[in-house]
């Protein structure tokens, strides 16, 4: 999925009620013009049901690609996401300078035909706004809470460094002044579920599986950008532990509807109280099993968290 909102746009017609989000538009590689003036577009298309992800991207072939491998691309996403609000809260002419760029209409514009307007998006004033989080102990985390948006732990990351999310994003609400709210607060998890163990761990586990195609790509990415500690228990874990066995029986859960139930709640136990879980998606190597996973979890698994919770 080369562009997330062309995808989106070809689902908008052909669904009513579901809501769909970009995971994610990576700013530093997007004008900020042309994310404000894409984004309402697919706002509208959707009726109001899109969900703005967005993030620095983190794989350096697209930041080399746009020529941003050297840049601080945090500095590039605060900078992109600032001007895409601007522009959706403001009226033409734009002028907005910046350290990388600069958005003007004051020369060409004609705005009885409406020359050099950019579109507004459907939901005021804008989409929700999601930030991908990650690292441990992310300053995203804290940012997006002080902005009042909200952060989706990323599912490769250990529960010990998404646990510190909340931390940070505590100090996000506390710099603005906002209440706490779990429920701004999403957890992508890998998980498999089945009728039975042996099928779960079969699928979800095996070394030629697409879990495991899914893991040993980002091990390679995030390994080999420096990044080990993502997949560590705990921070003293030498490097040679982490194996791909190791990631896969670690953050993959699988298993039967009872057995996810109860690993979903461990997570809860673990991390604190959050508001979404997020099914992460997988290629899928037996399309039968795979949806047939994604029916136990909605079907079978969260009723049963969301008893337990009660």
């Amino acid at each position: 999925v080369t562009s997330c909102l062309s995808f989106i746009a070809s689902l908008a017609y052909q669904t009513k009620t579901i809501k769909l989000g970009s995971g994610t538009l990576n700013l530093p590689n997007s004008h900020p013009a042309a994310v404000a003036a894409h984004v309402a577009m697919v706002d509208h298309m959707c009726n109001g049901r899109f969900i703005m992800g967005i993030s620095p991207g983190g794989l350096r072939t697209d930041a080399e690609i746009f020529g941003n491998l050297d840049k601080d691309r945090n500095a590039m996403f605060a900078e992109c996401i600032d001007m895409v609000l601007k522009i959706w809260s403001t009226d033409p002419p734009y002028k907005l300078s910046g350290d990388y760029w600069d958005i003007s209409t004051e020369r060409a514009q004609d705005l009885e035909i409406g020359q050099g307007e950019v579109l507004k998006p459907l939901q005021l004033p804008h989409p929700p706004i999601v930030v991908a989080c990650m690292s441990p102990f992310s300053n995203s985390a804290s940012n997006a809470t002080a902005h009042d948006w909200s952060i989706i732990s990323a599912n490769f990351l250990q529960p010990i460094w998404v646990k510190s999310h909340w931390d940070k994003m505590l100090e996000g609400w506390q710099q603005s002044g906002r209440q706490p709210d779990p429920g701004q607060w999403r957890i992508a998890k890998s998980i498999f579920v089945a009728e039975d163990q042996k099928t779960a761990d079969a699928y979800a586990k095996d070394p030629n599986g697409p879990y495991a195609h899914y893991y040993k790509s980002l091990m390679r990415k995030l390994i080999g950008n420096g990044r080990p500690d993502l997949f560590k228990t705990h921070p003293d874990m030498p490097d040679a532990d982490i194996t791909l066995e190791f990631v896969l029986d670690s953050l993959v859960i699988a298993g039967t509807p009872d057995h996810v139930a109860g690993e979903v709640l461990s997570l809860r136990e673990q991390v604190g109280d959050f508001g979404t879980l997020v099914y992460a998606g997988h290629d899928w190597a037996d399309k039968e099993l795979s949806r047939l996973s994604m029916r136990l979890m909605a079907e079978e698994v969260m009723p049963k968290v969301n008893r337990a919770l009660r």
